[in-house]
Order: C-alpha cells, then structure tokens, then sequence
C-alpha cells in the first residue's frame, strides 16, 4: 500500500520521538544472548555454587523468552537464517536452562536444532573459522557435556569436530602468556571457556581486573571471574551492567563507547538516505562528537591494543561524517594509529578481524584535502590490508552477521569504484541489501550492531 505524504512524515515524526530524544543510547544495540545466558548461570550465592537459585532471575527470564521460533539463540541474518554466532549463544542457553532446571522444551528445541543445522552452519566455514569460534565453540561443547547434555552429533561431523578442537589448541598455545600483554582478543577474554590446563588463577585474574570490575569490559568472562573468586568488584561490575541493561538482555561489551553508537547512528541515516528527515538530530550528534575531538589532541590519545578496533571504528566515523558536514577536523585524529609500531603490527597479523574497521578507515580518505600526506599514508595502509584480505576471499570470517559473499562485494567495490563517480540512490540501495545486519564494531564474539526496530529500512 503507497503511503500519502502525511503518513511518512508522522512515521518520520514517530521515529524521531522514539529514537533520538532522550533515549539511551544502549536500547539501540543488540543483546547477545550468549552472555545474557552466561550471567543467567550465576548462583545467588557465590559461596554455594549448588545453589538452587539464580543471582540475576532476569537474564534466565530472557532466555526463556528469546528463543527463536526454529529453536537458537543468537542473531540471525536479515533473512531470518541463524549464522556460526548462534551455536555457541544456544549452548550457553541450553546449559543456563539445564541448571536451573527450567525452560525443559525449550532446551530440547534448542539442542535439536544443534544437532540439525550444526553440519550446515559448521560446512559453510570450514577451514575458515573465526579465532573467536575456534576458542568458545569447543569450550561450550566441554561445558555442555559436563552439564549432562547430550549433544549426539553426527558421527561424519566428528571430523570436523576434531578439527576446530585441534585449532583451539594452536591458538591456546599461541598465545600462552600474552594476557597480560594487552594482545587482543586476550586469552583472559575467554576466561569462561578456557581448558582447566590454561585457566588462569585467581591471583591472575585479579591481576587484569578493570577498574570497574571486568575482564576486559566482557559480561561472560566477568561472571565466570566472580563464580571462580567471588570477587565483589566483579559483582559490582554485574550488578551495574543488570541495573543499566537487565531487562533487555545484556550487550557483548559494557560498559560501550555511547558517543561511537551514536555516530554509528548518524552513519546509518545517512547511508540509508534518511537523513534529510533527521537533519536537526544529527547536527546535534555532530556538535558533541566535534566538541569532545577539539578538547583532545592526538598526543593525548592513549590507546591500548585490545580497544584499539573500537578506537578506530570511531574515529573513521566521526572524521568522515564531521567532514561531510563542514567541520574542520584534523587528520591526526583519525591517523595517530600509524605512529605506534605495536598497532601497526598487530592490524597487520589480524587482517581478516580488522577488515571491517579499515574499510572504515579507507572510506573515510575520501574526504581528504590535497597535501594531506598522513590521510594519503592511512588510505594507502587501509588499502592493502583489505586488498589482501579480499584476496584471501575471507573478508568477514569475523563478522559472523554479514555473509561473507555481501562483505567481499562491499569491499571489492570500495576499492575498485572511486566514491566521487558513486550515485547516492544506489548507494542507498547497495548499503540496505549489502549491510544486511548493521555491523558497528567488532566484539568478542560478534559484530555490535542495531536492533532491527531500531531503524526502519
């Protein structure tokens, strides 16, 4: 049915009210179910691990609720069709159920669907997991057994199995030790899913505490901290994050960068050709990011390895948009990366995970000024790590919300059509079908990205 003029603008009216007038900027992300799930195993006694009862009833309340109609957990594609993400997220979902003893059909479905679609979603990634899957998966296999839950894969699955194991113990192996070094994603980021032989101990762990009480802003590897020490800066850290996020499932990271999801926002009006509606909105967005980049200079920035994914999805946003929109912005605010070796280095070992945040950074050379050679050298590096993760035909291995054949499209196209001979109707057109689940930044185990009620395509 056609909309009249009055209709779209009551729904425009309807979209403004709803998304970008005093809204809390986390209601726009996503939950993940996995660590919604993994704060749904926390007992309300630490001390009593046996305890009949959970701590935060109202994670195991979104579990109960949140399972799809086919019987996962986790994020689907724009389709409807569950990605590698929802077999780890179902696991931990079942276990959640199985140890409170609730939810018994809903953990049949679920572990039903494992067993049905776990070929099908294991086949279209192999020899090409993601790290993060090649950690969690078998971790949560473990845990699922040790629960008592009988998984009963297909015996020429087995070999597949095996392989993703082996894998796991590479990368454990790998990277023994490096925790504490700040390399990302750190081993102690997978705390709960870690082998007994490589956990860490509780004084490790209390070691590489955040100062808000977190494992690495991560909400599963913090209650697996505090089920493991009982640690009451974790509980504070947990209680904070059920206070703020409870109700609607808890998200991948917490606490998360609030000016970045708005500037993904922003991105997202525009990309999508929405925002002549939204005019006023996001020049307000704007006027506080641009505020917030003339109080800092580059030299204050102080970024570690394991944010520095997050740091540059933010900067490359907000540089390309404050640009767009007249503001005068340096280029060091966006290219401070290429001054320290260590980050250099560690994009250039982690490509395929990196692939997303520098295609980011290459669109937002587009808008650079002649003579600005520190721009021309980040769009030069940002070119050659996708040329060659296009060439690998692996571009969103860690993406696990974008099919890989869209992302190597989207990327292959950024490099091969020069953003001034681009028509923005199709662009408009080539961002909704190709930018299928809205991908802002990468997490441990996901993409953060929109709600679908969040915007309306």
């Amino acid at each position: 049915m056609e909309l009249s003029k009055d209709s779209i603008e009551a729904l425009v009216k309807m979209m403004k009210k709803e998304m970008l007038l005093d809204i809390d900027p986390y209601s726009f992300v996503s939950p993940s179910a996995y660590d919604t799930a993994w704060l749904a195993m926390v007992p309300a006694d630490s001390n009593q691990p046996c305890s009949m009862e959970p701590m935060f009833r109202v994670c195991l309340d979104w579990v109960l609720k949140n399972q799809t109609q086919e019987g996962f957990w986790g994020e689907c594609d724009a389709h409807g069709n569950p990605t590698l993400e929802s077999l780890p997220a179902t696991l931990a979902s079942v276990i959640a159920l199985k140890k409170w003893n609730v939810g018994k059909e809903n953990a049949e479905k679920g572990l039903a669907f494992i067993r049905a679609n776990a070929e099908y979603l294991l086949a279209g990634h192999q020899n090409q997991f993601p790290r993060w899957f090649a950690i969690v998966f078998p971790g949560m296999i473990e845990l699922a057994r040790k629960t008592g839950l009988d998984l009963d894969f297909p015996h020429h699955l087995k070999g597949l199995l095996m392989d993703i194991f082996f894998e796991r113990e590479q990368i454990l192996e790998s990277d023994k030790g490096l925790a504490a070094g700040g390399a990302y994603p750190s081993l102690l980021s997978y705390l709960e899913v870690l082998p007994s032989l490589y956990a860490a101990n509780e004084q490790e762990i209390m070691k590489n505490l955040s100062g808000d009480g977190s494992l690495f802003q991560s909400p599963s590897a913090t209650a697996c901290a505090f089920m493991a020490t009982g640690n009451k800066d974790c509980l504070a850290y947990l209680q904070s994050l059920i206070e703020k996020c409870g109700n609607n499932g808890v998200p991948p990271t917490y606490p998360m960068d609030e000016e970045l999801i708005k500037l993904g926002l922003a991105n997202q009006l525009e990309r999508l050709g929405l925002a002549e509606h939204f005019t006023q909105q996001i020049e307000e967005i704007l006027t506080q990011v641009y505020q917030t980049y003339t109080k800092e200079s580059s030299s204050e920035k102080s970024i570690s390895v394991a944010s520095v994914a997050t740091q540059l999805q933010k900067d490359s946003l907000a540089f390309r948009l404050l640009r767009m929109h007249g503001y005068n912005i340096s280029p060091r605010s966006l290219c401070w990366f290429l001054n320290d070796d260590e980050i250099v280095d560690h994009i250039e070992k982690n490509q395929e995970f990196f692939s997303s945040v520098m295609l980011n950074v290459y669109r937002a050379t587009d808008v650079m000024f002649s003579g600005e050679y520190e721009l021309e050298e980040a769009r030069s590096f940002s070119r050659k790590v996708l040329e060659k993760v296009v060439s690998k035909g692996t571009g969103s291995d860690n993406d696990v919300f974008t099919k890989s054949s869209a992302f190597q499209r989207m990327m292959e196209e950024e490099l091969s059509l020069p953003w001034v001979a681009r028509l923005d109707h199709l662009e408009h057109r080539a961002w909704i079908e190709q930018n299928e689940m809205n991908a802002l930044w990468p997490g441990k185990t996901c993409f953060h990205r929109y709600k679908y009620s969040a915007i309306a395509t």
